[in-house]
């Protein structure tokens, strides 16, 4: 089983229409037409949006994002219009919504990996490749590829796994010339990130970005090089061979699969609640990745 413990009811906003309640966003439409994207503080893991919320992580990530928007636009547009919550929206919006332009989206998540690790190292350990790229021998969790790898996923609802899939099965779905075109700017974008994260002493790992087209033209969309999006990983501890120390939600992960849960990840009850050190710790680290990044004091 898998899903929302309980699913949250949309708010009513004044000439907003409720368009869909993901893990962590929800998604109205304004009546200019405009997407209107609420992050809240929601937490996911093990393909369960989890009863517990993670203070300020709404926040974090969409002011992170707006952070590295600003610093893409050069490589490729984005869809914000405004930060700036509708009028007779709840005050709690402020800092965690943004006004978006509606696009034609990609039914594809759009990876790229700078490193070994996740489902990327699980397939690499069975046949050598990842997403049918064949990868040299002898790497390991944690080792650094040797050069950024556009790897692809179908992009799942709520509660079910994004399935890799081949750089050929993603320009069947959507044509070779847009299939080109994503893993060109995917790419571009994340080399971008990486040499600014890397000044930061962090690595990133991978991450995943989404696109639209506004007519011909590709949009990024989203969120954008977030630790929900991303892995970042202190440079300073990374020793490959092992799982990386990381900016994530990594402390709920451990927390989930280890015997204080009294959780079976393979049963049919949903995930307890988090114990509140977990909670505290898992903020602190969405706090420390978008201080580390930005160089701003968070709040």
């Amino acid at each position: 089983m898998s899903g929302f413990v309980e699913k949250p009811e949309p708010v009513e906003v004044p000439g907003l229409v409720h368009v869909h309640t993901g893990k962590v966003r929800d998604l109205y439409r304004d009546e200019n037409g405009d997407l209107v994207m609420v992050a809240t503080d929601r937490m996911s893991a093990y393909d369960w949006v989890l009863p517990t919320e993670i203070p300020d992580k709404g926040r974090i990530l969409t002011q992170l994002s707006l952070w590295w928007f600003d610093r893409l636009t050069d490589l490729v547009p984005h869809h914000v219009l405004s930060a700036e919550p509708p009028a007779g929206a709840p005050a709690d919006w402020a800092g965690r919504t943004l006004v978006c332009r509606a696009l034609d989206m990609v039914p594809v998540e759009c990876v790229a990996r700078g490193y070994l690790t996740g489902s990327g190292l699980a397939e690499y350990e069975q046949t050598r490749t990842v997403c049918g790229l064949a990868l040299p021998e002898g790497l390991v969790d944690g080792s650094e590829l040797p050069s950024p790898i556009f790897t692809p996923a179908t992009k799942a609802a709520v509660g079910e796994h994004d399935e890799n899939v081949s750089y050929e099965e993603v320009a069947r779905q959507v044509s070779a010339e847009t299939a080109a075109q994503l893993r060109q700017t995917t790419l571009a974008v994340y080399g971008r990130a990486r040499d600014i994260a890397r000044d930061r002493g962090i690595i990133l790992a991978d991450t995943k970005f989404e696109f639209g087209f506004a007519g011909e033209e590709l949009v990024l969309a989203d969120e954008v090089l977030t630790p929900d999006s991303s892995r970042f990983w202190p440079a300073d501890e990374w020793q490959p061979g092992r799982p990386q120390a990381s900016f994530d939600k990594q402390f709920v992960r451990d927390w989930l699969s280890s015997p204080a849960s009294g959780w079976d990840r393979n049963g049919e009850l949903p995930p307890p609640e988090l114990p509140q050190d977990i909670v505290e710790r898992t903020r602190a680290k969405y706090v420390e990745a978008y201080e580390r990044l930005t160089g701003m004091s968070w709040g």
